[in-house]
């Protein structure tokens, strides 16, 4: 992949493609093709097969995808199976018939099982249960990986695979219904804030370990992947550090300026126990995370606030 290269995009409007599109342009790329979902519907077979048959890209990120939280996932089970299954279908399979030169897949760690030994190493794939409230969407993630695998084992595509942790970042969604965690929280500390609300209300015991990675730290790990690494093995992108739920709460509490209490719903799920990256393969492979959760979280909540006073959600 060059500065002249035909880069493809998919899902360049969302906080992952957006986070790519970003880095790319930083390192002086600038042949980018770009289609909103209204103008290239990727769930569409035809309409996809016409795009790469007329655009011809060389390169294409793969970020596009149905995504959401626990309440999301679990609510949305088929919608969150089919449509990304089709994309992913798809798209895959039109840079094959097309000839493209590399391909990188996103994924998710949710592909790990619910009870994997932890840090979740690549090989830890398929080696148990997924998660119920997102065992669908899971499923979607797991196909991609194997159809990239699979076609370059029969077609000898260059196709490779990345499943970043949970991430955050510029353009995520503050949609309560459907949001993660952390920019939930974000919203939820916010608001409460400025409206005086005594407390502030937060899914299950808090007690369940997550690792956060920056949305631009995952696009740089991507591009340096595309430039570097020409693997079948799927790549853990993370920062291999992990933290409770709770302590999430209490150091956006802290960087919003919330002083009210923090309630805990028990009726809500906790969801999987713990959820970290072993990203020792990534860093043998030349690249480390560079922004902290602290400086991540400050950066994103002024990013919020710019987004909150015209109430984009």
């Amino acid at each position: 992949m060059n500065s002249n290269s035909k880069i493809y995009i998919a899902g360049h409007r969302g906080m992952v493609g957006s986070a790519i599109l970003r880095n790319l342009q930083k390192k002086g790329f600038t042949n980018f093709i770009l289609k909103t979902s209204e103008e290239l519907d990727l769930r569409d077979q035809k309409q996809v097969a016409s795009f790469f048959e007329k655009e011809k890209p060389e390169c294409v990120f793969l970020a596009a995808a149905k995504v959401g939280g626990i309440q999301a996932n679990n609510t949305f089970r088929a919608d969150f199976l089919y449509e990304n299954l089709m994309i992913q279908n798809n798209v895959i399979h039109s840079a094959y018939e097309n000839k493209i030169s590399k391909l990188l897949f996103l994924g998710s760690s949710c592909i790990y099982p619910k009870l994997a030994p932890q840090p979740l190493k690549e090989e830890y794939l398929l080696s148990g249960f997924l998660e119920d409230t997102n065992e669908p969407y899971a499923i979607a993630k797991i196909a991609g990986i194997k159809l990239c695998e699979n076609y370059r084992r029969q077609y000898n595509c260059n196709f490779i695979s990345v499943m970043p942790t949970n991430l955050y970042g510029p353009n995520d969604n503050y949609n309560l219904n459907n949001s993660h965690v952390l920019p939930a929280l974000i919203r939820k500390f916010h608001e409460a804030k400025q409206n005086n609300t005594p407390s502030v209300e937060m899914w299950g015991t808090g007690s369940p370990l997550r690792e956060f990675l920056h949305a631009d730290d995952m696009a740089d790990a991507c591009v340096y992947l595309m430039q570097n690494y020409n693997g079948s093995q799927h790549v853990n992108i993370g920062t291999g550090v992990d933290l409770s739920i709770k302590d999430l709460a209490i150091l956006i509490q802290k960087i919003v300026g919330y002083t009210g209490e923090i309630k805990h719903d028990l009726t809500k799920p906790d969801g999987t126990p713990r959820k970290l990256m072993d990203v020792s393969f990534l860093h043998n492979l030349g690249w480390k995370h560079k922004i902290d959760l602290e400086e991540g979280i400050k950066l994103v909540y002024e990013d919020f606030k710019k987004k909150e006073n015209v109430k984009v959600w």
